[in-house]
């Protein structure tokens, strides 16, 4: 049994169940997902149920197994334990670096997996399976089927602004911060001198602010009608876009990883966090562009 730890938002839990996926597959064993500090983590909600996921949740019982001992003289012994696999094979794994770390994929069956693994280096041996377990178990239907049609009849650009908790969360804001509008002037730039008669789709959850403030010279689309209790029919229809220019954000990560066209262009920001401390080298696909 792999079990991972489900926190953060949607982007964040994809990636999550995506790198539990893909060290359960290795050992032909089942992955169980811990979603209990979702009961106090009040940002964002579980949003893996709307996909085709092989979706089994921990009990607290079996979460408890890999918990770290509280003692002082215990967590010594636990670390030490780490070094090496336990007898029982019962380790909690915590992500110790943010680029890719491939001991992560050589872990024994029985581990506890708690951390972001935003690589798809952490999936990529089962990247089919991904792609098929993130569709999306509704049928599209009124206006995300009219403009899914209309996305699929065009040269169609998904564009995406994260503001929301970017922007009101203080600690998020201090990590994060958000892309700056010369970001995405320099992108459209870029974009339009390659794609003749772009259509622009523009994703936000802060709808109001993205057509206030982007100055778009070719036909754009503002999305804003599904709101967080939906936002994975916003992330679907980004996928059917055929190229992409994306936040400093998982979510639109995963619009743009999911994509199925051929000669599809990516254009990502440079600056994924604020802090320079984060090696982000591995984050990023090596067909996209960073700007």
């Amino acid at each position: 049994m792999i079990v991972v730890r489900i926190i953060g938002g949607l982007g964040n839990q994809m990636f999550q169940y995506a790198a539990g996926r893909q060290l359960a597959a290795t050992h032909n064993t089942v992955l169980k997902l811990d979603i209990s500090e979702f009961k106090v983590y009040s940002l964002h909600d579980y949003g893996l149920s709307a996909f085709n996921t092989k979706e089994l949740f921990a009990t607290p019982e079996e979460v408890k197994l890999f918990k770290e001992p509280e003692s002082s003289s215990l967590k010594k012994k636990f670390k030490k334990l780490l070094r090496r696999p336990s007898k029982l094979g019962i380790t909690h794994i915590r992500e110790k670096q943010y680029h890719f770390d491939p001991e992560i994929l050589a872990m024994p069956d029985s581990v506890f997996l708690d951390g972001y693994w935003q690589s798809e280096k952490y999936f990529s041996g089962i990247a089919d399976i991904i792609r098929n377990e993130f569709t999306v178990k509704l049928p599209q239907t009124g206006t995300n089927l009219e403009l899914a049609q209309q996305i699929t009849s065009c040269e169609s650009v998904s564009l995406h602004v994260r503001r929301g908790d970017y922007v009101t969360d203080a600690k998020t804001n201090t990590i994060h911060g958000t892309c700056d509008l010369e970001y995405y002037e320099r992108c459209l730039e870029n974009l339009t001198k390659k794609v003749p008669h772009p259509c622009f789709f523009i994703f936000s959850d802060d709808p109001e602010w993205a057509e206030k403030n982007l100055k778009m010279t070719h036909p754009a689309t503002f999305i804003g009608h599904n709101g967080p209790k939906k936002n994975y029919e916003d992330l679907r229809l980004m996928s059917q876009c055929r190229h992409h220019i994306i936040a400093n954000s998982s979510f639109s990560w995963w619009g743009a990883w999911l994509g199925q066209h051929q000669d599809t262009i990516v254009y990502a920001p440079k600056r994924w966090f604020n802090s320079p401390s984060f090696n982000t080298e591995d984050l990023l696909p090596e067909a996209w562009t960073r700007i």
